[in-house]
């Protein structure tokens, strides 16, 4: 027989497994409307259920789950960041690399400073509560957080290879910066501020930004050896298919134990995994790899989503403000009004620098897709969320007003811009970036393999196996002002040629036969060159 607690938890978690599969039946239903997707579906789901839960429990509770902090950064999110390197379009993400730098570091720390001053301006007048300076840069660091996870939903790698790049590319580096942000903020003695903090948090973080590439290169380059070396796949694919996922969140939790940024790291391993050790496993492995880490990371998606959405009608944060609801809706309006500001305040600015450095027209970031940058990277989610319940909250509960209104204000901010941003971003780049497709975009159509099903084809382990496909020819420039003028392609030709000169011969990759004879991967090699 088991316990009471016990079987709370087992319908719990049955009706949650129910609600994921629901999610995934009504997002295939509406897979072709143009304003929903897969998150707000998910989002709209999780509410009407924590409104039923509501009604059922006489007002007491509406989430069948205790959010926690640790059930999102440690088993959530890994999967959904690792997947995303392993997709993105690696030629496309490192031409851009210094403007997503630009928006995922230097826009961070532009918008967290811009809600933070305007935060500590208005609310004071709003008579939230009692919030110290550390509150007030912790809702900096919350609030500049956007939604990677929603971009990949409302944003088509293959339609929009540009803003795709730079607006995910921006959010994994955003949501890095500003998780490294919040922590150093409560790890710094606020009350002694002085020019040294400055340069201490400076330095801090770009340690934390190489340490945690260098660690999650490594661990990719360290899983393609042991791969290659070994040819696991000869005599078990399970052993390789489990070795690649293990080693992926080993990079995750190695970050955690030398208090590094996971996201990043995970992230640049799933880059390398992709570019080394995923062409080392047999062709069998290759398949159920990419199956597995994108259904992972879906799951995991719909999760957060759901959740979310049933955390929003949490009744005990709820009951702290309902004595005075236009303060929480002041409070969440002047935070919406203040994310629209700060995000404005660096992508515009930041891209007129980035278009100076360039010289192709075809190259520079258009006034629209600015625009479209601008609002795509407005969404707040999961991260925002997690950040909040640490700072306002005590293992999910709070018993100062002050906390519960910037938690109530944090969930509906959350709601408000995924809901009503998500679902005006597809329309706006209809309307801003109506799609006629060219002739070399035909032309790489064509190129790719068809016959790759709809679900296994992702944009890198397709056609794009873009580091390798040159799209534009890259010429070797003649002078020293040619090489000026094109940085980008000499970095990339450079790159190629010590790429093929000294990492594939040690760490595998595309076109280097296995060191096992007779191995899938060699009879296949030639066709992947």
């Amino acid at each position: 027989m088991v316990s009471t607690s016990d079987h709370a938890s087992v319908v719990s978690m049955n009706l949650f497994v129910a609600l994921l599969c629901a999610c995934i039946v009504i997002g295939h239903l509406l897979e072709e409307n143009r304003w929903m997707n897969e998150s707000i579906t998910a989002l709209m789901i999780g509410i009407s259920t924590g409104v039923i839960i509501l009604l059922f429990s006489g007002g007491k509770s509406s989430h069948i789950l205790v959010f926690s902090e640790d059930l999102f950064f440690i088993y959530l999110l890994p999967p959904i960041i690792f997947n995303a390197g392993f997709q993105v379009k690696k030629k496309q993400f490192f031409v851009n690399f210094m403007t997503i730098m630009l928006f995922g570091a230097i826009g961070t720390l532009i918008s967290c400073a811009v809600i933070t001053l305007g935060a500590s301006q208005i609310f004071e007048k709003l008579d939230i509560g009692p919030l110290e300076l550390g509150d007030y840069l912790a809702i900096g660091a919350i609030f500049a957080a956007t939604d990677s996870v929603c971009t990949l939903q409302v944003l088509n790698q293959d339609e929009t290879p540009l803003l795709y790049s730079l607006v995910f590319g921006e959010g994994v580096v955003n949501d890095a910066t500003s998780v490294v942000l919040f922590n150093a903020i409560q790890s710094f003695d606020l009350n002694h501020i002085d020019p040294s903090i400055a340069l201490h948090f400076l330095g801090n973080f770009l340690y934390l930004f190489v340490a945690s590439t260098m660690l999650g290169v490594l661990t990719g380059l360290l899983s393609a050896y042991i791969i290659k070396k070994l040819y696991i796949g000869r005599h078990s694919t399970d052993r390789e298919v489990a070795l690649m996922m293990l080693m992926a969140y080993l990079s995750y939790m190695l970050a955690k134990l030398c208090y590094l940024s996971g996201i990043l790291t995970v992230f640049f391993c799933g880059i390398v995994m992709s570019h080394y050790t995923w062409h080392n496993v047999t062709e069998s492995s290759r398949i159920t790899t990419k199956h597995s880490f994108a259904t992972l990371s879906f799951v995991a998606e719909i999760f957060i989503f759901l959740y979310v959405g049933m955390d929003a009608l949490d009744i005990e944060k709820w009951k702290f403000v309902s004595d005075s609801p236009g303060t929480s809706i002041a409070a969440s309006s002047v935070l919406l009004g203040l994310i629209l500001v700060g995000r404005a305040a660096f992508v515009f600015p930041l891209s007129f620098i980035s278009n100076l450095a360039k010289k192709s027209p075809n190259e520079k970031i258009s006034f629209r897709q600015q625009v479209i940058i601008w609002w795509a990277g407005l969404m707040r989610g999961a991260v925002s969320m997690a950040l909040a319940y640490n700072q306002f909250t005590m293992s999910g509960h709070t018993s100062l007003r002050s906390n519960a209104v910037m938690i109530t204000s944090t969930i509906t901010v959350v709601l408000v811009s995924t809901v009503v941003f998500g679902l005006m971003t597809k329309p706006l780049i209809r309307l801003l970036l109506p799609h006629t497709p060219n002739h070399k975009e035909i032309n790489i159509v064509i190129a790719t393999d068809t016959s790759t099903p709809k679900s296994a084809t992702v944009p890198l382990l397709g056609s794009a196996q873009d580091s390798e496909v040159d799209i534009d020819p890259i010429h070797r420039p003649s002078s020293i002002r040619a090489l000026l003028r094109t940085p980008t392609h000499t970095v990339h030709r450079l790159w190629r040629k010590f790429d093929d000169a000294f990492m594939r011969p040690v760490f595998g990759g595309r076109g280097f036969v296995p060191v096992e004879p007779g191995s899938p991967s060699e009879r296949n090699g030639h066709q992947w060159r």
